[in-house]
């Protein structure tokens, strides 16, 4: 077979302060920079994305590769339409020119652009109509996706990540591969159910390294290998505000019948586990003191989520109501140099730092004061003297369990301390989602009394290992822990803010 290959991935918070335009998109930071042709292939194909998966198991089956393009860019708030048209004009353009027996696309799948709340339901609509009925089209898709009636009609199959922190992208994408061989073998398009949940699960609850995801995804796994039914729960991105936005359990194979059974199993399942989905959370205040309780009878660092500064949630990383809560406890004094906060995104800071040089004193303000969800302002930046201790162009290769094989690139970057307080400070947004973010300021994060990291749950995977404990703060932030707390405008009435 030749497929026709190509991605696009982005996690729309409507809520957040900052939008994706193109050149978000030609960066890439947290993700590869824009690659078009057989550069794609050479870029991701080592990756732990899906599409890395998907090219690495379709050379092993002997098809042929035909690339359109890849593009990434951090979450945020809406993908300009600029940029969407640009991707979805590259992409469609290069399916309308033929030569391919089946197309899969990288897709993230709660992508809203300014113009098109269901971003990617409009590109799969665009690509069928150049691609025909019949053609097999198969999409690998998060575990946030919030998957839409556009997607599922013009999709022949998907299937979304089973595992948050995601560390089975290249999994994801390999089974899209079987997924396909199996449509073709067979011959005739499958049947497609799906049942939408009718309640928004909280991201820090959807962590498949806790009860209840982790044994929902067990046993669908399970179901999946018993029945034959290709099943996905794709729990959502509980910050776009669409009408579509939510948790959906939706399954693929050539039984219509036992599809339907499947689905309603797996669906009936999380909705009788309704009660289950939720977390503790702490003020800053009160996760910093516990934190420091614990530390005295810990050999391992006590890690705090910033959940509500999370980049990966759409939030910009830079807010400072933890640093505030570090600083008034005097966290710092009592244990000097073991406390560490990133990443901290502020350009202007990391370039002050480079021009003074490595054991300089700079008077200067770190963070900003940003719009939050509920339209008040976060804390202010701290404004005082910080001591310059490592500095970075910020090219950090990566070898954590999600990230192995990558590279980020996140620009200018400094280790900054106050007080005892060490804070990696950099020029690209990113969240703390690897042990690597750490180290290339000189931080060794298991050498740490306390952590602060800017991230809701993707971190758990690098830092679970090493943590004695690990808490969920809510500082005010543009992401919110509870999706209840959004002011939400087209959300149907219908669909539960929480569990």
């Amino acid at each position: 077979m030749r497929i026709f290959v190509a991605g696009f991935q982005h996690e729309t918070n409507t809520f957040a302060p900052s939008k994706a335009d193109w050149p978000a998109f030609e960066s890439g930071s947290a993700f590869p920079a824009f690659s078009a042709g057989e550069a794609m292939l050479e870029r991701l194909g080592p990756t732990s994305l899906p599409m890395g998966g998907f090219i690495r198991a379709a050379r092993e089956r002997g098809w042929t590769l035909v690339p359109s393009a890849w593009a990434g860019a951090s979450p945020s708030a809406h993908v300009t339409r600029d940029a969407f048209e640009r991707i979805a004009e590259h992409i469609v353009g290069d399916a309308a020119r033929g030569g391919f027996d089946a197309v899969y696309l990288d897709l993230h799948g709660a992508a809203v652009a300014e113009h098109v709340d269901d971003a990617e339901g409009e590109l799969l609509q665009r690509l069928r109509a150049v691609i025909g009925a019949t053609m097999p089209l198969l999409t690998s898709l998060d575990l946030h996706a919030n998957v839409t009636q556009n997607m599922l009609q013009h999709a022949s199959a998907m299937s979304a990540y089973r595992t948050y922190p995601h560390v089975d992208g290249a999994d994801t994408g390999a089974r899209c591969a079987d997924l396909l061989a199996e449509i073709w073998a067979h011959g005739k398009p499958w049947a497609t159910q799906q049942l939408r949940l009718p309640f928004l699960l909280p991201l820090n609850a959807q962590c498949t390294m806790m009860e209840p995801a982790r044994g929902v995804y067990e046993r669908l796994a399970a179901l999946d290998e018993r029945s034959g039914v290709r099943l996905s729960f794709a729990m959502g991105f509980p910050a776009a505000d669409f009408d579509e936005c939510g948790p959906v359990v939706f399954g693929h194979g050539p039984d219509a019948e036992a599809v339907h059974k499947a689905v309603m199993e797996v669906a009936h399942e999380v909705i009788e586990l309704r009660p289950d989905w939720a977390l503790e959370l702490f003020s800053p205040a009160d996760a910093v003191q516990r934190a420091l309780a614990l530390a005295e009878h810990s050999d391992k660092p006590v890690v705090i989520a910033d959940t509500q500064d999370n980049p990966g949630a759409g939030a910009d990383s830079n807010t400072t109501g933890m640093l505030h809560a570090l600083l008034a406890a005097g966290a710092g004094r009592r244990y000097p140099g073991q406390v560490a906060l990133g990443l901290l995104f502020d350009p202007a800071a990391a370039r002050i730092a480079h021009e003074a040089g490595v054991g300089a004193a700079l008077d200067i303000a770190i963070g900003a004061a940003v719009r939050c969800f509920d339209g008040q302002l976060s804390d202010p930046p701290v404004r005082a003297r910080f001591k310059v201790l490592a500095l970075s162009e910020g090219v950090v290769p990566m070898f954590g369990p999600m990230t192995a094989g990558g590279t980020m690139h996140l620009g200018k970057s400094a280790c900054l301390e106050i007080e005892g307080i060490r804070i990696n400070v950099v020029s690209g947004q990113c969240q703390m989602l690897d042990l690597d973010l750490f180290r290339f300021l000189g931080v060794e994060p298991g050498a740490m009394k306390l952590l602060v990291n800017k991230s809701s749950v993707h971190f758990r995977a690098a830092f679970a290992p090493i943590a004695s404990h690990i808490l969920v703060a809510v500082a005010p932030g543009p992401m919110a822990a509870n999706p209840a707390a959004l002011p939400w405008t087209k959300l149907p009435a219908a669909i539960a803010r929480r569990p």
